[in-house]
């Protein structure tokens, strides 16, 4: 399918960040966490791309991550309204998830949901996440969830959603799957990647038969490690080398 490049069309800083989400689905799709064509991820635009309108960048209705390019995304504002011309409609319940957080976390850059197998295991799981891995110590730092209420096509479900997850930058979705949020793609990305692992190593050890839970006093004091461990760098020192990665897999993204 051939999409016309939009790099002469659009700022440097929109193509970059075009770029970036682009690498994103694609390795979302490699490593495993895709639904066929039906979850999402967005980047919120900067003011200085968009004079100041809330804007974001979300992936067009009916492509694989796989295929994903930088020029395919679609530009969308606040009401859905498709800001340039494009083929592609916008998944409506995507819109509904990533507009409501983008309106209630201005600080947030990237938001990643995913329908992997593990998260939406875990997420019918009364328990919800266990603290029984490293992984899961950080998740725990900074969880919340929300109760399932059916496919997200309602703007009246968009004020629950935003209360629950509050500040956190992990959100459980009940019965459905998983999102993260970040101040940068990269961060969204590294998120999701601690996500997802803490669910399949969760579901693979209740395999195995008795837990051994994490010391509650590790678990309290993992905001202080969480920004001392790296220097609150992780994501950045990570994301050079998972474009690389994007970039071996297949350079298309960027057309």
């Amino acid at each position: 399918m051939h999409i016309p490049s939009l790099q002469a069309s659009v700022s440097p800083e929109e193509w970059q960040l075009r770029c970036d989400l682009a690498a994103c689905y694609r390795l979302v799709a490699a490593y495993g966490w895709s639904d066929m064509i039906f979850t999402h991820i967005s980047v919120k635009l900067p003011d200085s791309v968009t004079g100041g309108d809330h804007q974001f960048l979300i992936n067009p209705f009916g492509l694989m991550f796989d295929e994903i390019t930088a020029s395919s995304l679609i530009k969308v504002d606040m009401a859905c309204n498709k800001l340039q011309d494009t083929p592609f409609q916008v998944n409506p319940a995507g819109f509904v998830i990533h507009s409501a957080v983008h309106e209630a976390r201005p600080e947030v850059e990237c938001v990643l949901h995913t329908h992997s197998r593990a998260g939406v295991a875990v997420s019918a799981q009364r328990c919800g996440v266990l603290p029984i891995s490293q992984q899961s110590t950080f998740v725990l730092a900074s969880l919340a969830y929300h109760g399932y209420e059916g496919v997200a096509l309602r703007d009246e479900e968009k004020p629950r959603l935003q209360a629950d997850l509050g500040q956190a930058n992990y959100l459980m979705l009940r019965n459905h799957g998983l999102l993260t949020v970040g101040t940068s793609i990269a961060e969204a990305f590294l998120a999701m990647y601690t996500f997802e692992n803490t669910c399949r190593i969760q579901i693979d050890a209740q395999a195995g038969g008795a837990l051994v839970e994490v010391d509650p006093a590790i678990l309290n004091n993992m905001g202080h490690v969480m920004r001392t461990a790296t220097g609150g760098k992780g994501a950045q020192l990570a994301w050079p080398a998972l474009l690389r990665k994007a970039e071996r897999l297949d350079p298309g993204y960027k057309t």
